[in-house]
């Protein structure tokens, strides 16, 4: 099979194509515009591959996409391509509307034109999988329950909204065009080559330079932590084995406030890295709250039922097993985590507590 993947050089896209390369004998080609959050280097495992290609091009672009569908002929199409993080969709939401949302719909046209053109089983096995979020369904509110893949779209940050548009729009396709669609919608992901703006990067990195770990208000919002690697293998079975026209939803059962999770992370450092900043005694004592983000979902978590009972999908770390392998790769890394940030960035709105 050969696998069209967007946004291939960003977190997940370059989980997914790391698993691919690694563990399948499947073909790869990667379409990433390269914007601050993708990142070449991700794919240094794999880019030597005769099994991977690369091209740089905005899935805005139709007649580029077109010519892609056309030189590599595709069987599958995995969509990671997105604007993703909440609080810069909060302070400029014009691109996450113009790449979640208008990208999205000319990339769902050029899989159609290309589809079409398509005959016998070439046609019957092609696959559109459009790779979302739980954020698409709002916010629980209480401690109780999970969204499951019937509960209805309620985002709450122009970011969510942008991804609830572009899931709408994956449908229609489905509905009106019979285009082959599959959604999955995941929980925070975590894990290596995350980009620093993300919160368990982003306060790994923090602590081990002595800055402050700002926490929004009390901390207490509660996510669901899946370990990304976990969730490349996830997004490869949903392709290759799911229900054409079916949503997937993707979790770990690994619910933790927002504090836990930066506690946690310095309780490792504690162990991990011993030898600290000047003038920090433990790491704990950088926490500093502050001001809540506008909108802030107090909290998500998904049903992963389904996938688990058709595709026979399950999580393989615990948070605990996941958490310690992810600071430790952050330690080991601590040079691409030097050239991935961008500290003019990470000031504009404090701390995001949202992953990719």
């Amino acid at each position: 099979m050969k696998v069209l993947v967007t946004g291939g050089s960003g977190f997940i896209g370059s989980a997914v194509i790391r698993y691919i390369i690694r563990e399948t004998p499947d073909c790869v080609v990667n379409l990433d515009k390269l914007t601050y959050a993708g990142n070449p280097e991700n794919l240094s495992e794999v880019s030597g591959s005769e099994r991977y290609r690369f091209e740089q091009v905005n899935i805005c672009d139709a007649e580029e996409l077109d010519r892609v569908f056309r030189n590599y002929r595709p069987d599958a199409v995995m969509h990671l391509a997105s604007e993703s993080h909440v609080d810069r969709s909060i302070a400029g939401p014009a691109v996450f509307m113009e790449t979640n949302i208008i990208g999205t719909y000319v990339l769902l046209e050029a899989a159609r034109k290309y589809w079409s053109s398509l005959e016998g089983e070439e046609k019957e096995t092609f696959r559109f999988h459009q790779v979302s979020t739980d954020e698409i369904y709002g916010d629980l509110g209480g401690p109780e329950g999970a969204f499951d893949e019937a509960s209805p779209y309620a985002p709450s940050s122009p970011y969510s909204a942008s991804k609830a548009s572009a899931d709408h729009l994956v449908r229609a396709w489905w509905r009106t065009y019979r285009l082959p669609t599959l959604i999955t919608s995941c929980s925070n992901n975590y894990g290596p080559y995350q980009f620093p703006e993300k919160l368990i990067p982003l306060m790994i990195l923090r602590a081990l330079e002595g800055k402050p770990l700002a926490v929004f208000g009390a901390g207490t919002q509660i996510r669901d932590w899946l370990y990304v690697e976990d969730h490349a293998r996830a997004l490869y079975t949903v392709l290759t084995k799911g229900q054409v026209g079916e949503t997937y939803n993707i979790g770990a059962h690994n619910e933790k406030q927002n504090l836990q999770i930066v506690h946690a992370l310095c309780d490792l450092l504690e162990e991990l890295a011993p030898d600290k900043p000047a003038g920090v005694t433990h790491y704990r004592e950088l926490i500093k709250h502050v001001e809540d983000r506008p909108g802030h979902d107090l909290r998500y978590a998904v049903n992963a039922g389904k996938i688990q009972r058709e595709l026979g999908w399950r999580p393989r770390e615990t948070f605990q097993s996941g958490i310690r392998k992810t600071v430790q790769w952050y330690l080991e890394h601590k040079d691409w985590c030097k050239r991935r940030q961008d500290d003019s960035d990470r000031r504009v709105a404090g701390i995001t507590t949202e992953s990719e």
